[in-house]
């Protein structure tokens, strides 16, 4: 194995590996017996530091480095490693002396640190601020099947953070799906049940800017030893770090101390890791090491529910027809339908007049453009009733008469072929019926289509009645 010694001073030995690879390898594996030889040879004072080198460089270049303390707990009594790890890059000098002194210049406690949040005042673990916003809480985060894997995934990192296979738990997902919502009640939740845990939330673009700061301020040193003081830390739209290249070598240091140390590390981004494109192959690979749990648009239970829980929260009262249609006319995200709620809750005040279903389409029709022209499933339905020319509320009852069954197998097919509405919502819409009901109704429009030339016709008429829409 290509272990270099570098430097020996002040009862520092620091040892060259050529790879983070090596030195999670060494620290795993070999870290103990390292500790051993040097209590035997140097003493009680002796001290295990790594030099890294992160890049290989070139004739016009020198390698860059990245100096590590060792991170286990000695068995022999050796003394403790810094406090935090030396995470500052540069140049390799060709003088060792250049090297070594990087390496054993002892960190600065914890007491004196910068923080990137707070600049002006000193850092106690006791007073950092999380920066997480408490209204976000497992209580309040409705749970469906567009989400469940991932809350259940995130309740369970709240429980036991550091523990778990899911470390980094990544949560990803479209804009307004709860992404943030889900990451902070995990934070809130460590925070409630684990008082001595520093939870650090953080936007992957502050965390940039901070970084740069740093760079401006000559206190790279600061930075890095202060997002190792995190025990739980929360990077929000990881996507931002996309051609970052210096941030992204912070990041992915940072990351390494963290995980190894078993802190617990939670990630949101905009897409799955397999598709962010201008992060480093090495950091994506982390980014797989736990689990990657996604957020899709929330189904029309999960809307209802998301409608009923704000009502409760706010104390407002809303009639269920308005519930059902603002929770299929909005099926985008989360938080566009709690604008819409804002929206009916302003203008039932202003206007000192209760939400009814006329209002909501109102409001509906300032914020979403052209809902009433929509191919939704009202519209499908009112269409198909009057081209068979039966009773609208007929498609919702229980009856079986021939031709009010042919309507709304037309119409549940039109559903499911126009919105994007589960056979479970589908069949809620038409009076309750479950998803098999759909299912026959789909198949046996279908099997019409191909076997009765008039049938047939029928459908090429209304399709181009949607077509416009």
């Amino acid at each position: 194995m290509p272990i270099v010694p570098v430097h020996l001073q002040n009862n520092v030995l620091i040892i060259q590996v050529p790879s983070t690879y090596f030195y999670e390898f060494l620290e795993e594996h070999y870290v103990e017996e390292l500790k051993r030889a040097i209590h035997q040879e140097l003493g009680p004072d002796g001290r295990l530091e790594y030099s890294i080198v992160v890049d290989q460089g070139n004739s016009q270049n020198q390698p860059r480095t990245l100096n590590l303390p060792t991170t286990r707990k000695a068995a022999a009594p050796v003394a403790q490693a810094t406090p935090a790890a030396a995470l500052a890059t540069g140049p390799m000098s060709s003088s060792a002396r250049h090297v070594a002194g990087a390496a054993a210049a002892p960190a600065p406690s914890a007491t004196t640190l910068r923080n990137p949040f707070e600049a002006s005042k000193a850092i106690d673990r006791n007073y950092l601020h999380s920066q997480l916003n408490g209204s976000y809480t497992f209580e309040n985060y409705i749970e469906g099947d567009c989400n469940r894997l991932a809350r259940s995934a995130g309740l369970a990192v709240a429980n036991k953070p550091g523990t778990t296979s899911f470390n980094p738990l990544m949560v990803y997902g479209g804009v307004g799906l709860g992404k943030t919502h889900l990451v902070q009640a995990i934070g809130n939740h460590i925070k409630a049940s684990n008082s001595d845990k520093f939870v650090l939330y953080v936007s992957a673009e502050k965390f940039t800017n901070q970084f740069i700061e740093s760079l401006r301020a000559n206190a790279v040193q600061d930075f890095a030893n202060f997002y190792l003081l995190v025990d739980i830390l929360i990077l929000d739209d990881v996507q931002f770090l996309s051609g970052k290249d210096k941030t992204q070598e912070m990041f992915f240091h940072i990351f390494n101390h963290l995980h190894q140390a078993g802190k617990q590390i939670v990630m949101t981004s905009d897409r799955p890791p397999r598709d962010l494109v201008g992060l480093e192959d090495r950091l994506l690979s982390r980014f797989k090491w736990g689990l990657t749990a996604d957020l899709q648009s929330p189904d029309f239970e999960t809307r209802m529910a998301i409608i009923q829980n704000k009502m409760q929260q706010d104390g407002i009262d809303i009639p269920p027809q308005v519930v059902e249609y603002l929770a299929h006319s909005v099926n985008t995200n989360v938080r566009e339908l709690e604008g819409v709620l804002i929206s009916l809750v302003a203008q039932s005040s202003l206007n000192r007049r209760e939400i009814d279903l006329e209002m909501a389409k109102q409001a509906l029709r300032h914020i979403i453009e052209e809902v009433e022209a929509e191919v939704n499933i009202d519209f499908i339905q009112k269409t198909c009733a009057e081209y068979f020319s039966v009773p609208l509320d007929l498609l919702k009852a229980k009856t079986r008469k021939k031709e009010v069954v042919t309507a709304r197998q037309v119409a549940m097919y039109f559903a499911k072929e126009h919105t994007s509405h589960s056979l479970k919502s589908i069949g809620h819409h038409f009076g309750g019926r479950d998803h098999s009901t759909v299912i026959h109704s789909v198949q046996t429009v279908s099997d019409l289509i191909d076997s009765d030339k008039s049938f047939r016709g029928q459908i090429v008429e209304l399709r181009k009645k949607f077509a416009g829409k």
